[in-house]
């Protein structure tokens, strides 16, 4: 039997519809994607529980904002709205309060501090840094991912001397794109030197790539792979616009096959690297659809997985494990290492 007629009989796919041609391209490459063990992502800063998986009680690994719900820069594709479900950290004395309240009563294992930007894609996290530094002094299993967006080489440096341990941006590969959407006067290049400045340093680099930034289109993510391929990255996190996040109107929602097809040039084009799907994608059918794609295209780990995507790793004979962390980061150990943070309820 083929790939897609195994599952079609999964029941969670019974009013699902998948693209033939692009199942059975995974499946040709199935070779590289059934040596690659999956990681199902369940980090703490939002619920989550699904049929095949549950979440985590504890507060394990949260996401901080600096500006709380705030951005200058309002994006079309998010108006600020993926700030809201994160912890407002105003100041560096509550970002280091919350973080050792979180250790002592909730077993924080470690964090992503995120904020809204300036209106040149900045983020000015300079007064923060001594904060780190000193929890990673006293807490050495902490682990810190931070969200960097444009920056320079000794900005990059001082971030990694704060101890920062993960490092991720948007790599976009549309001015058109970065003028329309982000509503930014800068070029293409100055993602790629923000991505060369973070690779300069010993934190593991994780740029994003949002599928469909170009309101719902497929714009630039080709040329957008083509410049992460040519830096040292430790992994690449792809997701999917959301039209729920946008004023009513002006996206649409990527079609799944489309989804599908930058999976599997990811995953050729970076054969070696670790290629993840991220927490923000359309919800329902479409979700289902997507995540199985990702678990057929050989993509090394997904974020807040839909049911099903399981069923599917079982029946193509992905091996699988569980974290209660941010895909991007593994907490006990680096993203080459398969240490799993199992929720002590």
């Amino acid at each position: 039997m083929s790939w897609l007629s195994d599952i079609q009989q999964i029941e969670e796919f019974e009013d699902c519809e998948f693209d033939a041609s692009l199942v059975h391209a995974f499946e040709h490459c199935s070779q590289n994607a059934l040596t690659r063990p999956i990681r199902f992502s369940t980090p703490t800063f939002k619920e989550f529980e699904s049929d095949e998986l549950k979440g985590c009680s504890k507060n394990s690994f949260p996401a901080f904002s600096i500006t709380g719900s705030a951005c200058a820069l309002m994006c079309d594709h998010c108006q600020a709205n993926i700030l809201k479900p994160m912890i407002p950290a105003h100041t560096p004395e509550i970002l280091d309060q919350k973080v050792r309240d979180l250790i002592l009563l909730q077993d924080l294992q470690g964090f992503l501090l995120s904020s809204g930007s300036n209106r040149q894609n900045e983020i000015p996290y300079e007064r923060f840094y001594p904060v780190i530094e000193k929890l990673k002094r006293d807490f050495p299993h902490l682990k810190v991912a931070i969200h960097t967006a444009l920056l320079d080489e000794p900005r990059a440096k001082m971030m990694e001397s704060a101890g920062v341990d993960t490092a991720m941006m948007d790599v976009i590969g549309s001015e058109e794109t970065i003028r329309d959407v982000y509503h930014l006067n800068r070029p293409v290049e100055h993602f790629e030197q923000t991505l060369a400045a973070l690779c300069t340093t010993t934190m593991e680099v994780v740029p994003h790539i949002v599928i469909g930034l170009h309101y719902g289109k497929i714009l630039g993510e080709a040329n957008a792979l083509d410049i992460i391929a040519r830096h040292n990255i430790h992994a690449l996190v792809l997701v999917v616009v959301m039209p729920f996040y946008a004023k009513d109107g002006t996206f649409v929602t990527p079609k799944t096959i489309d989804v599908g097809n930058i999976f599997l040039k990811a995953r050729k084009r970076l054969a070696d690297k670790q290629v993840l799907l991220g927490c923000a994608r359309p919800a329902g059918l479409h979700k289902r659809v997507t995540d199985a794609y990702a678990v057929m295209a050989g993509l090394d780990g997904i974020a807040f997985p839909a049911d099903g995507s399981v069923a599917v790793a079982n029946t193509i004979g992905r091996p699988h494990h569980q974290e209660h962390a941010c895909c991007s980061i593994k907490v006990g150990g680096s993203l080459e290492t398969s240490i799993s943070s199992p929720c002590a309820a």
